[in-house]
Order: structure tokens, then sequence, then C-alpha cells
């Protein structure tokens, strides 16, 4: 967790400034107080962890642009734990999985989604077409109007970024 800034730093009167107007922002956008509070937080954490300049010349642009990826990530997730849930209630009981196993499918789930979501958009698209749609390589060459070599290369990304989620 980052250290809370000085009282008279830029970052704090940035976030004095306009922490009120994200969080109602966000609020209209969720319908939701809460987790309007969590994601304006979040974008505040996003702001402090990533590189930012000195001095932002549009801040309430800056934080949108910040807060707008975090609720679509956000989205996505409420998105898939639905179909998640879904999915389980369809199951018969006898085959249902125990409350431990589905915390650690959903948060298996949310591992997977991020790591998708930390590749570029053409590999993360050319990795579901080719392990959710069973396209073969040369389909997906096709249909991205890439080189074979570049879907490999895609592929490559994909499969390292699921390793890596296997050996931590």
């Amino acid at each position: 967790m980052p250290a809370e800034p000085a009282p008279h730093s830029p970052i704090h009167a940035l976030y004095a400034d306009h922490h009120g107007w994200l969080q109602s922002w966000l609020r209209k956008k969720l319908g939701n107080t809460f987790d309007a509070a969590d994601l304006a937080h979040d974008t505040f954490v996003r702001m402090l962890a990533g590189q930012h300049p000195p001095t932002i010349a549009q801040p309430r642009a800056y934080l949108t642009r910040i807060a707008q990826n975090l609720l679509a990530n956000w989205c996505q997730r409420q998105a898939l734990e639905r179909a998640y849930l879904q999915a389980l209630a369809a199951m018969p009981e006898a085959l249902s999985p125990s409350p431990e196993q589905r915390l650690l499918i959903l948060q298996t789930l949310h591992e997977v989604d991020a790591m998708l979501d930390a590749l570029k958009p053409q590999a993360r698209r050319a990795f579901l077409l080719s392990q959710i749609d069973g396209l073969k390589y040369e389909d997906i060459a096709r249909e991205l109007g890439v080189s074979l070599v570049t879907v490999k290369r895609y592929m490559q990304q994909g499969f390292r970024g699921c390793l890596a989620l296997m050996t931590d």
C-alpha cells in the first residue's frame, strides 16, 4: 500500500479536489455507492502506482481515463462471475462443486481474465479464437489479417501467461 501523501502535496490536492467528483461519477455509472467507492479508491491507487506526470493538465480527464479502464475490467469480472454462477445453477446438485471449490474456480477465472487482459488486443483475440473457438492458426491469421508467424507469437504470449499462472 502506498504511503499517504503529505497534506500539501500535489497528489493530496488532486485527491481532495477530485475524489468526491470521481466517486459521484462512478456511482452514476454503477448505480451503487459501495462499488463506486472501491473503484474511486482503486483509481487513485493505480495513479500512484503508475508513471504519472508531475503536473496533470486536465486531472478529471486523467482520472476518468484510469477509472474507465478499471470500470471495464470490473464489468468483465462481473460478467464472468454471472456466467459462472449461471452455469453452476444449471448443474445437478450432486455434481455441483463445494463452496470452497467454487471460490477457487472463481479466483482462477479472475486470474485467467487478468492474464488475458494483460495481452495486447490482437494477441488476446488470437488466443481466444484458438482456445475457445477452436480455430487453426492459419484461419486465425486470415481472420486477423496477420502472418502465421505473428499468430504463433501471439499464441506464445498467451501460453506464457497461462504457464505463469500455473507456477505462481
